[in-house]
């Protein structure tokens, strides 16, 4: 056989989803996962800079942090974390149907991913809601959602006492809003990142449906379940060191 009749046949023998610029299956999935990888370093670079300023501000300002910690619901936070390890489980099972080339089950699979994502959402926002609806936030946000309130510390309410009539917790209070920003900056930016996600599983789930995956190639799937995968952990640190900081000691 001469060599462009070889050439021809491993050219026809290429999968449709195969990309022409690698050579094998095998080879454009180690990529797309690496890739995928290498975008994960720079997430964890990202959020490692903001648990850093976490840290920093922790030791500076623990008894603030415990107090402002105390003030959140411990029960919407440990109920988060159910439903995202329980996302992550899901998530884990469709991508091992996708690698079986079971459709169906891959479909319902992350289906039910993205309805344990919304539930988080869901929840995330009557715990926002109950912090908007107390004015428990940082200056700036505060001056933004209720414009014409003034919100410093003379006026500061914390576990229902007045700090204008208390002038010993006027300390305090300035490191409990120091918390605040750095719980909603830490969170939010979590919520966002799930956002991202269920828009990107809608994809997924699209593609699922048409029955575009499989055992050949599910490396959408795949790299989908490592991305999810990632914002899952990142909760699981979020909700011990912002929850649990009054259990400290």
């Amino acid at each position: 056989m001469s060599d462009a009749a070889l050439t021809h046949g491993l050219h026809a023998a290429h999968h449709p989803r195969q990309m022409h610029h690698f050579d094998s299956m095998a080879q454009q999935k180690e990529t797309a996962t690496f890739g995928m990888w290498v975008f994960l370093v720079t997430e964890i670079m990202f959020f490692g800079g903001m648990f850093a300023a976490y840290m920093l501000y922790r030791m500076w300002y623990f008894p603030g942090f415990a107090a402002g910690s105390s003030e959140l619901d411990i029960t919407l936070g440990g109920t988060n974390t159910v439903v995202l390890i329980g996302s992550s489980l899901t998530v884990a099972m469709a991508v091992h149907a996708a690698q079986l080339g079971k459709r169906n089950q891959t479909v319902w699979l992350l289906i039910a991913t993205g309805i344990l994502g919304i539930v988080f959402l869901v929840i995330k926002y009557f715990e926002y809601k109950v912090k908007f609806a107390g004015h428990t936030l940082p200056d700036g946000a505060t001056i933004w959602l209720f414009p014409g309130r003034e919100f410093g510390i003379g006026n500061f309410l914390y576990r229902g006492f007045d700090v204008s009539q208390s002038p010993e917790l006027a300390p305090i209070a300035s490191q409990v809003r120091v918390f605040m920003v750095i719980y909603f900056a830490l969170t939010g930016m979590h919520a966002l990142h799930m956002i991202i996600g269920l828009g990107i599983l809608s994809v997924i789930l699209r593609m699922a449906i048409r029955g575009e995956f499989s055992k050949d190639w599910y490396i959408p799937v795949e790299i989908f379940g490592l991305y999810w995968h990632f914002v899952d952990i990142v909760w699981i640190f979020l909700f011990p060191l912002l929850y649990l900081v009054h259990r400290h000691g």
